[in-house]
This record gives structure tokens, C-alpha cells and sequence, in this order.
């Protein structure tokens, strides 16, 4: 069987292998069971879930799978990402399972998992996990068999823990905010919490139908949200993701910073006040190399990882950093949250506007990226187009036109089946011949 887990769970399109409902039913037993080996205890996992129409099917599959191995389901309903990790650790869950596909379209869907710490799981214990999914896990007893609940008040809870990360004495009256929830998890808390605040509330897309997710909005497209930003005098937009657990920002213009221009910031702001822990920022191999002058200038060094906020977070739980994410806007403040969280690093940037009296278009330019380019090539499963010769040697080549002034970056998705090839350097002539060169390569691969 084909790896189920990419770099955030286990994703695809929905009623397509992997994410039916009856391999649903073999992950939620298989979890259960990992989870709940301890027979002396009664476990209990919370499930949330964002808006796609998929989600009911992937949320009664799992709840069936992980009551028959006797785990107890609190089922949250639509609710971002981090408000599953908070909720995992403040209920003492064993478990948390969220059910998105983040930014993709409405039509995918995944499900990725917090241990009872809050933090996702590692790569070794998914690699247990799929193994169990793969041997088939045997049934509880009946008269042990798991109960489900619903929890009404999540939100609740989730947007009291947004609020107190922002500065107790600090209001934002007088804002005027415009906030895009990408018809997502996040469609009533956002709006909720910034109204709660102070601020003058626009929301765009807060209308979710099961179809919607994600389409022409968010932080994938944040034109609509540029356009109201403009049309309505805003001073700053925040785009959320389908799973709010990441966030692009927009200025006063209708102009994207996106989140190496937050890092930045943050990273600056904090170790001027002696805040950033060992005086470094944690951010992937897909940051701007811009970043990384701006931040020796500052005199914080910047450490990268591997794609995926997981690897931002493993990073910073073991190098005892607190500052952390990605350029596509993933933020992650483990002074306040165990994975990346959109409203929250929206409410840091929007407490700094208050702080600095300055406007957001100053806030969101902090050094001039180098140019950078990304492209993608799709392939069919099965195709290993980076392993044929003349893709190699094209990628040689691409590195040694770049070498010295620049940087190439070729790496699989993680989450959908695409190679996708970066480049930077001043050079933006060649940065392009560079990656059109490699791009062209593993296109020919993939097609003979």
C-alpha cells in the first residue's frame, strides 16, 4: 500500500483513495487503538472539522472507528486548526483530530492529528500508526465500546485563548479591519474575536456552503479581500486559510505581505525586547533569501527546515526557539499556541499597528525580496520524474548558472502530486532561464 501520511496527515480527494470513508473508519481504529493502549484509563479524543460538505462523512467515519476501539469522541464542529490543539491539551485528550485540507480546494480533504500535548505527531509515530492502519486493528469488547458528545462551547474557548495573547491594556478602537475567512473554519471566530476587541469588523467570506471553501477567497486569493480593503477604507485585511491556521496580511493599499514580511517583524520587534528565545527565527528553505539579510542585519540568526509547519515546530520544540513559520503565512508563536494559528499572528500584527502608531504598508515592508520564481509540474502516481538522468543533469546545471548570487530549490509536495521548482537570485532573467530549464526536463519526464 502506498504511504498514507504526506507532511501534514493523510490528504486527497474526497471518495478517492485515501480519503473514503471506509479507510476513515482504519485510520480512526487504528489512532484509537494507539492511543488507548492503556487499558486502565478511559481516553477520549476531540474532533473538529472545518466547512467542507466531505467533513460529515469523514467525521462520523472516524467516530465510528475510534469508538470501536473504546475511545470517547468530543465532537467540536467547525473550528481552526489550533483551537484542536488547544482544545487537545485544556480537555487532557489523548488524541486531537482535525478534518481539512487547509488551503485546497473544496472537493479534497484530509485528517491530521495532536498528541494529547497538543503538538502534531511525529513522523516515527505516524509510521506506527499506518503500520496498524495496514494490519487491521480487532474491536473493543462490546460493553466497552467508546461514546460520542458534542461540545457546543469550543469557539468559545477558542477565541477567549486568541484574546489573551494579545496585550491586556490594548484595544483596537478606531481600526477598521477587514477580515477574509475564506468561507472556512474560521467563518464565526474571527469576526467575533476582533469584534470583541474594538475593532470595526468587515468580514468577506463568511458564507460557508460545503462548496465554497476556499474559492476565490482566503489567503490563497486575496483579491476580493484587496478590492473591500480599498473600497472600504480599511487599514489592514487579514486572509485566513480553509483551517485558519495561517494568514496573509494586507495593508492599507490592497498591497500582500506575506509571512517572511511578518517574521521579519516579529523577529525584530521581539529581540528588541529581549523576547526572541536564542535570538533566532525558525522558518522553511522556501523563505526569502531577503529574509535572512534583513535578519543578520538585525542580528538574529535564521534557522530553516524542511517544508511544512510541522518541521518549523519540531525545530523549535528541540532548539528551544519560540518564533517560527512560513512565507505562505503559516505563524507560530509557541509562547501562545503549539502550531501555527492565522487569527493569532493577525491580533500580533494589529497590536503592533496600535503600539508603532505606524500604517500597515510601512509594518509589512521590511526588506526588498530577492526575486524569486515558482513553478509547478504535475505528474500521475507511480512517476518518479526527479530520479530520470536528464532531470538530474538539468537541475546541475540550473545550480551552477545560480551558484554564488542565488539559490534552487527543487522538492516533491507533500500534499499534492506536483514537483515543484523554486529559484532565487538578482538575476531575474536567469533566475528564470534557471527554472524553466528544470521545469522543461521534468515536464518531458513525466510525459514520455
Amino acid at each position: 500500500m502506498d504511504k498514507l501520511f504526506g507532511t501534514d496527515g493523510v490528504r486527497g480527494t474526497a471518495n478517492a483513495h485515501p480519503m473514503t470513508a471506509e479507510m476513515a473508519l482504519r485510520i480512526g481504529a487504528a489512532v484509537g487503538r494507539y492511543f488507548s493502549r492503556d487499558r486502565s484509563s478511559v481516553h477520549r479524543v476531540v474532533i473538529g472539522k472545518d466547512t467542507r460538505l466531505s467533513g460529515y462523512m469523514f467525521e462520523n467515519a472516524l467516530t465510528a472507528g475510534l469508538t470501536s476501539t473504546g475511545m470517547n469522541v468530543l465532537l467540536l464542529g467547525p473550528v481552526p486548526t489550533p483551537a484542536v490543539g488547544l482544545l487537545t491539551r485544556s480537555m487532557r485528550a489523548d488524541l486531537g483530530v482535525m478534518i481539512s485540507a487547509s488551503h485546497n480546494p473544496a472537493v479534497d480533504n484530509g485528517i491530521k492529528f495532536f498528541g494529547p500535548d497538543g503538538y502534531k505527531l511525529s513522523d516515527q509515530m505516524e509510521a506506527e500508526i499506518e503500520a496498524l492502519i495496514n494490519d487491521g486493528v480487532a474491536p473493543i469488547e462490546a460493553e466497552n465500546i467508546g461514546r460520542a458528545k458534542r461540545i457546543d462551547d469550543g469557539r468559545f474557548r477558542y477565541i477567549e485563548r486568541v484574546k489573551s495573547s494579545f496585550p491586556r491594556q490594548m484595544r483596537l478602537d478606531g481600526l477598521k479591519v477587514v477580515v477574509d475567512c475564506a468561507n472556512g473554519a474560521a467563518y464565526r471566530v474571527a469576526p467575533e474575536a476582533l469584534w470583541e476587541l474594538g475593532a470595526t469588523v468587515i468580514p468577506v467570506g463568511v458564507a460557508p456552503n460545503g462548496h465554497n471553501i476556499n474559492d476565490a477567497c482566503g489567503s490563497t486569493h486575496p483579491e476580493m479581500a484587496a478590492e473591500t480593503v480599498v473600497s472600504h477604507g480599511a487599514d489592514v485585511g487579514i486572509c485566513l486559510d480553509g483551517d485558519a491556521d495561517r494568514v496573509i496580511l494586507l495593508d492599507q493599499n490592497g498591497k500582500v505581505g506575506d509571512g517572511d514580511q511578518f517574521m521579519a517583524l516579529m523577529a525584530a520587534r521581539w529581540a528588541a525586547e529581549e523576547r526572541l528565545e536564542n535570538n533566532a527565527l525558525v522558518a522553511t528553505v522556501m523563505s526569502n533569501l531577503g529574509l535572512e539579510h534583513f535578519l543578520a542585519g538585525q542580528g538574529v540568526r535564521l534557522e530553516r527546515t524542511a517544508v511544512g509547519d510541522r518541521y518549523v515546530v519540531e525545530r523549535m520544540r528541540s532548539g528551544g526557539f519560540n518564533l517560527g513559520g512560513e512565507q505562505s503565512g503559516h505563524i507560530v508563536m509557541s509562547d501562545y499556541a503549539t502550531t501555527g494559528d492565522g487569527l493569532m499572528a493577525g491580533l500580533q500584527f494589529l497590536a503592533e499597528t496600535v503600539r508603532s502608531g505606524k500604517p500597515a504598508s510601512e509594518l509589512l515592508h521590511n526588506f526588498d525580496p530577492v526575486p524569486q520564481l515558482l513553478k509547478n509540474v504535475r505528474f500521475a502516481a507511480g512517476q518518479t520524474p526527479l530520479e530520470e538522468a536528464r532531470v538530474k543533469k538539468a537541475i546541475a546545471q540550473a545550480e551552477a548558472d545560480l551558484a554564488g548570487s542565488g539559490r534552487l530549490l527543487i522538492r516533491k509536495s507533500g500534499t499534492e502530486p506536483l514537483v515543484r521548482v523554486m529559484a532565487e537570485h538578482e538575476d531575474a532573467a536567469l533566475m528564470e532561464r534557471a527554472v524553466d530549464s528544470v521545469v522543461e526536463a521534468v515536464a518531458d519526464a513525466v510525459s514520455s
